[in-house]
């Protein structure tokens, strides 16, 4: 990453973490062209409503009810409630019940027990939801910053050895994830692998894109080998790298995975012509996508991924005029 990246992303960063910004902006979710961008709608209808417009082109959903870091009990319970009901529209609409969440959300930042109570009945929820046997459906455990992994890992083992569905993400920037996706493939679950977006120092993650990319790679090759295949682990490789897109698929053709026995995923309103693309193809593709009302945070995470974007936040703010 270069130093104007770098800049960007640091102004970013603030802005979303600026609440009277946040509060401001947040108001004029409807005319707000940021959220209608990034966020598939204010509420738990509305995202569903998306979800089918998607699985209509081929592409399948995951919900994410926006929120982070909660720690207000009342919040922390609407959010559980929110998910659960996703996951119930979702199976009514007889779509992929593929539900994301973040452990922070569920109670982790203060309480360990609540976490994994509101985690399971998530779970619970999901598999009693599903209309379809296809085995895609599941609670997936997003992966929040480095401190926070180990929880997450053992709140996910909690639920497989529950008999629910769950999957779990793991980020490529951290050195500990070779040993953690290994442990995930011998128990045959299933992961989605991201670059990761946090930050941290070199002794515990790798700090530069290109051995980002390389480790991300070298992951590939662990999701996709023989005794992945053999223990049914299920991957999805979630990036809008084209060079790591185009390397998984040559993999798996040359490894003998057929396309729909892994995945690749994206974020709802980024590259969607790549996505597009890529169902073309025959590759099964998922998107990442938000809803709620709590969007200002997640979208100049978006924008923070580029200065390219800058215009992009110049019109969403020039359109609250």
């Amino acid at each position: 990453m270069n130093l104007r990246s770098r800049l960007w992303q640091k102004a970013m960063i603030g802005l979303a973490t600026n609440r009277r910004m946040k509060d401001a902006m947040q108001q004029w979710a409807t005319a707000s062209r940021l959220a209608s961008r990034y966020v598939g709608g204010g509420t738990v209808e509305e995202g569903v409503r998306v979800a089918v417009n998607l699985h209509t082109d081929g592409i399948k959903p995951s919900l994410f009810y926006l929120g982070e870091y909660l720690h207000d009990r009342v919040a922390i319970e609407e959010t559980v409630a929110k998910k659960i009901c996703a996951a119930q529209l979702l199976g009514k609409g007889d779509l992929d019940v593929h539900v994301s969440v973040d452990p922070t959300q569920l109670g982790l930042s203060i309480d360990r027990d609540l976490c994994e109570r509101n985690a399971i009945r998530i779970a619970e929820a999901v598999g009693a939801s599903c209309q379809r046997s296809n085995g895609t459906h599941c609670m997936m455990l997003d992966m929040e910053d480095d401190e926070l992994v180990t929880a997450t890992i053992e709140v996910h083992d909690l639920i497989q050895q529950q008999g629910l569905p769950v999957a779990i993400t793991l980020q490529a920037y951290l050195r500990r994830t070779k040993d953690d996706l290994q442990t995930k493939v011998q128990q045959g679950a299933k992961v989605r692998l991201v670059k990761g977006a946090f930050a941290a120092n070199s002794d515990i993650a790798y700090t530069s894109s290109r051995s980002i990319r390389k480790n991300y790679l070298a992951l590939s090759e662990i999701a996709l080998s023989n005794e992945a295949r053999e223990t049914g682990f299920y991957a999805s490789f979630a990036t809008h790298d084209h060079i790591l897109l185009k390397e998984i698929v040559r993999m798996a053709a040359a490894r003998g995975w057929e396309p729909g026995t892994y995945e690749f995923e994206m974020l709802y309103g980024v590259r969607s012509q790549l996505a597009e693309q890529l169902a073309a193809d025959g590759q099964k593709v998922r998107v990442y996508m938000p809803f709620g009302t709590d969007w200002w945070p997640y979208a100049l995470r978006r924008l923070g991924e580029s200065p390219k974007n800058l215009l992009l936040l110049v019109r969403a703010i020039l359109s609250r005029a």
